[in-house]
Parts: structure tokens; C-alpha cells; sequence
């Protein structure tokens, strides 16, 4: 194979993870790493070292990583206010880009995105590892093939209990670059609660569950139906249980109206151990002649009828594993992977505009064609975030 160069930006749990699978992929060697929590830096370097016998430069600014030489792609892995400027800023350099879901922060940033992956003829996939699923790509043909015929809905959820930490305002540790992690996000008072791996019920940076975590589903379900963003999003929901803990919904229900079928979003991020666990985290898809749930390693056919026989099927799969795989093979082809950009932007764009709809408590219509809230002034306005300083927002209307 040929052995491609890679840099990493952001060096946490899911830098480490592609990392990894990145090393199980092969061919590939770590030549340089960057983060804004210098233990971090170390310790991922350490482990980078003992993988591949050569330690790989270590950076704090995204540009210096970018000036390594010979780097042939990126992965970036940064919580999601620090995913669109190193992506243009590599994709400029023509630098091939490994991206974390939700591809951006807000809308605009996407499309800005968008428009300089096509520009520059990159290779881009999207962290959806789920497309790799066998289970979710199973149901698909079956759906695909008529088996269950018209969708008449499908419904996706998945409720966990969430662990939540310290939310009392403090110093961060002194490893951290506190205002250089929150970039062009607001600068918030640190706590714990909002920082390393936390940050995803923070509405400022991950912007709660279903963005999170729920955009994988949301992505799953869009690819099974082979649909792209929908009509019209409502929502509705709360911050009940963690009340005062965290910034985002700890219990969300959204409808989003596509061109196929209405599908509808439950989370509930409490209580979670007395939900059947059989379904927590997946999807079902209601047909006129019967129904598929699906999961990340299994799928069941339900056909219609109280005494009719489900049919179970379980496939398991390394997707991290699969998605990297996908990723390097193109950026040695040349040709584009299964998840590319145009699919992370409509994915995160629907998830997006659902938490805009939950914002401003109001159904949003959505014109793809314009890209823009058609109903809503305030709503429209949301999908853009201005950018705290120095940093400019990449968008250009």
C-alpha cells in the first residue's frame, strides 16, 4: 500500500480512537499530532510512538501542524467549534481530510466547508462510521427492495443514562489552554462539566445529544431512505432532570418532515435503565406490509401480524475500523468515499435545524434549494454563529 502521512488534530478519546484504526488499516504512518491540553499532546505522542517506533511531532496550533512536511491528510477530531477553520485550512494546502460528526458547529460553517473541499478536489469523509454497519447496511437493501413496502414512518431514538460532572466555575488545569480550546466559540467559565469528553451536553460546543450522538441515527435513517434534508422541522422538550446542569435538552422530541416520510427523533438522557434495552439505540422503519428495526450490529424483520414471526438477524462489525479503511483506500484511489462531505453537511444541517426549531419553539420550513429558513427570521438568522475574537467566521454570503 502506499503509505500515507497522516496529522491528527486533537488528540482526546476519538483522536486516539481513529488513530487507532487508522493502525489497524495499515499503511499509514502518525508524523504529527496537535492539541491545546499539552498532557494530551504527551501522552497521545507516547502512544503514538509505541505503535509505530518513531515519535510523531507534537503542536499546539492547528498551522503548524499543517506545515509538516510531506503530510499527505488530516484527521480532525476536536470538539465541534474547532472543525471548520482547520478544515479549510488544510483543504487549501490540498490536504485529503478524515473529519469527527457533526462535520461543523453551524450551518454556514458547513457550507463554507463544502465549498473548499469542491474547490480544491479533496478527498473528505465523514466520521458516520455507522454507513459501515453490515446491519444497517442489510436493512437498507431490504428495505430498498420493496420487502415492507411504502415507509409510512420511521421513528429513532436512543436514551442512556448520562454521567454528569462538577459544574462549579473554576481554575482549568494547568495543561489546558482553556481560552484556545474554546476558539471562536464564547468563552465560558471552565468547569468540568463542559470540558474534555463533556462537552457534548454543552450548547456552546456540542450542542446537546441529539447533534452529539442522535446524528448518527439521523445519518443512518437519511441513508436507508436516500434522502437528503427535510421540509420542515419541530421540536419540542426540556432540561428537567439535570436542571441547572447542563445547557441542552435532557429529554427531546423532534418530527422531520422529509420528502419520503415523516421521521420522528426521541432522546431521553435519564432513566434509561428502565427502557427496554432492546431498543434504547436504533431505528424502526413502518412499512405497509411490515416493519425493520434496525441497530448498529442487528436487524429484525417485523411482519404484520400479533402472532407473525420475527426474524433476527446479528452482525457484528469493527466500524471505526472499516471507516478508516474507506477513507485511506480513497485517498489512494482517488476516488470519493461512501460518507462524503455533501453527506455530513445534509446531516448535520437536519440535526441543526431541529435544534434551531427547539430554540425558538416554532416548526422551521426549510429550503434546501436556497439554504435558508423560509418562515422564520430569527430561526434563519441561528444558522449562522458569530465568532468570538480574533477568529472569522469562514462563511461568505
Amino acid at each position: 500500500k502506499q503509505r500515507i502521512h497522516l496529522g491528527v488534530i486533537g488528540c482526546g478519546n476519538y483522536g486516539m480512537a481513529d488513530i487507532r484504526a487508522a493502525f489497524k488499516a495499515g499503511g499509514v504512518a502518525v508524523v504529527s499530532l496537535c492539541d491545546v491540553d499539552s498532557r494530551h499532546l504527551a501522552d497521545s505522542a507516547d502512544k503514538v510512538e509505541q505503535s509505530q517506533g518513531t515519535r510523531p511531532k507534537t503542536f499546539k496550533h492547528y498551522g503548524e501542524l499543517l506545515e509538516t512536511p510531506g503530510l499527505d491528510a488530516i484527521v480532525i477530531a476536536t470538539p465541534p467549534q474547532w472543525h471548520a477553520l482547520p478544515f479549510i485550512a488544510a483543504v487549501e494546502r490540498g490536504l485529503d481530510v478524515y473529519c469527527e460528526k457533526p462535520l461543523a458547529y453551524d450551518v454556514r460553517e458547513g457550507r463554507a466547508m463544502v465549498d473548499a473541499a469542491r474547490e480544491k478536489s479533496v478527498i473528505v469523509q465523514v466520521g458516520f462510521q455507522r454507513r459501515q454497519s453490515p446491519a444497517i447496511q442489510q436493512a437498507r437493501q431490504y428495505i430498498r427492495e420493496g420487502h415492507i413496502g411504502r415507509i409510512i414512518q420511521a421513528d429513532a431514538q436512543i436514551h442512556y443514562t448520562a454521567g454528569i460532572l462538577d459544574t462549579t466555575p473554576q481554575d482549568p488545569p494547568a495543561s489546558l489552554d482553556w481560552d484556545l480550546w474554546c476558539g471562536p466559540a464564547p468563552k465560558l467559565p471552565y468547569s468540568p462539566q463542559i470540558g474534555h469528553f463533556a462537552w457534548r451536553l454543552e450548547k456552546t460546543t456540542g450542542h446537546g445529544h441529539l447533534v452529539d450522538w442522535g446524528i448518527h441515527l439521523i445519518d443512518a435513517t437519511r441513508y436507508i431512505l436516500g434522502e437528503t434534508t427535510p421540509r420542515s422541522v419541530q421540536a419540542s422538550g426540556g432540561t428537567y432532570y439535570f436542571k441547572d446542569k447542563i445547557t441542552t435538552p435532557d429529554i427531546l422530541s423532534v418530527q422531520f418532515d422529509f420528502e419520503t416520510c415523516p421521521v420522528f427523533w426521541n432522546h431521553r438522557i435519564y432513566g434509561a435503565a428502565e427502557y427496554t434495552p432492546e431498543v434504547s439505540n436504533g431505528i424502526f422503519f413502518y412499512g405497509e406490509k411490515g416493519t425493520v428495526f434496525v441497530t448498529d450490529q442487528r436487524w429484525v424483520i417485523i411482519p404484520k401480524g400479533r402472532d407473525a414471526q420475527r426474524i433476527e438477524h446479528n452482525v457484528g462489525a469493527d466500524m471505526g475500523t472499516a471507516h478508516m479503511t474507506e477513507f485511506l483506500d480513497a485517498v489512494r484511489s482517488r476516488k470519493q468515499p461512501g460518507c462524503t462531505i455533501e453527506d455530513g453537511y445534509r446531516s448535520t444541517t437536519t440535526v441543526k435545524l431541529a435544534m434551531i426549531a427547539y430554540d425558538v419553539g416554532a416548526t422551521v420550513a426549510w429550503d434546501e434549494q436556497a439554504e435558508k429558513i423560509t418562515d422564520h427570521v430569527q430561526a434563519n438568522s441561528m444558522l449562522h454563529r458569530p465568532y468570538r475574537a480574533p477568529w472569522k467566521h469562514p462563511y461568505q454570503a
